[in-house]
């Protein structure tokens, strides 16, 4: 008999190319909506994954879909030029997207990432100026959805999670780094259709509704109690401390590089790298 795919994840595979296109086909180029990138407390992963953005690309993003309008390591503009742009963003309806924890201590100074009229402007100060203003707030990637790496103890810099810093709405994409296709496509979906529906800890649902363990390749092994004792070898990795069960992204099918590779299509257990808590609560990463 020909096996039959699971409906959850061949809907989950499906809408959000749906939701892309009709991005591409439906957005009006007169009308773009401004964007705000901004690199917080950051190692500008994210940003560096949205440029292997395929299909549609990093390029099509910025030339059909959205009017980027500051960025801090793409845009053309530097210095106070560069801020001005953001300032001038700030009087329009835009989309605030962050990067990177929120760094509080000493008033956001363990972050700057401007200076204006002889002033330092921190990473602290440009959240708190565009996340006033803006239409809607997306966190990308772990550190701005939960504190990530940024805030692992001892946290020194006293970095927060942007919701946690702003304490307003605002739409997490977590992972270390975040799929570029979670992030073009939680975009497409507020161009076409307005927010995306939601989980309780604000991802989502087309990209964080199921489980690493639901979709990965070796979950055939974990349902027949087969698993591997070291890495390198093929079957299910759980009791070497993967946290597949644990996290919601559908990395197995979206995966990374134009969907060439991922964790556990590399033999190394999944972190949970987009899950709450991460890293401190899901060391260590490997257990024998």
């Amino acid at each position: 008999m020909p096996s039959e795919k699971c409906p959850i994840s061949g809907s989950k595979q499906n809408i959000p190319r749906h939701i892309i296109d009709k991005a591409v086909n439906n957005i009006d180029q007169s009308k773009k909506i401004n964007l705000i990138w901004l690199e917080a407390q950051t190692c500008s992963g994210n940003i560096i994954s949205l440029l292997n953005a395929e299909d549609p690309d990093v390029i099509f993003l910025l030339r059909k879909m959205v009017n980027m309008t500051y960025n801090n390591s793409l845009m053309a503009e530097e210095g106070e030029r560069a801020f001005d742009k953001f300032l001038e963003t700030l009087n329009t309806e835009f989309i605030l997207v962050v990067e990177g924890a929120v760094s509080t201590r000493d008033n956001g100074l363990y972050n700057v990432i401007a200076r204006h009229e002889g002033k330092p402007i921190t990473g602290m100060d440009a959240v708190a100026m565009a996340g006033k203003a803006a239409k809607y707030v997306i966190a990308v990637g772990s550190c701005a959805s939960y504190g990530g790496p940024s805030s692992a103890r001892p946290n020194p810099s006293e970095s927060k999670s942007v919701y946690d810093f702003l304490g307003s709405e605002v739409i997490r994409v977590p992972g270390c780094p975040s799929n570029p296709q979670w992030v073009i496509g939680t975009i497409a979906h507020i161009l076409t259709e307005g927010k995306p529906e939601l989980d309780k800890e604000n991802r989502p649902v087309l990209f964080y509704g199921v489980t690493v363990h639901d979709l990965c390749q070796r979950r055939s092994f974990f349902d027949r109690g087969i698993f591997a004792k070291k890495l390198g070898e093929p079957e299910c990795m759980f009791k070497l401390g993967c946290r597949g069960p644990i996290t919601k992204t559908n990395c197995p099918i979206r995966r990374w590089n134009n969907s060439t590779n991922w964790p556990i299509g590399d033999n190394t257990p999944c972190i949970g790298c987009a899950r709450n808590g991460f890293p401190d609560s899901m060391e260590p990463f490997v257990r024998y």
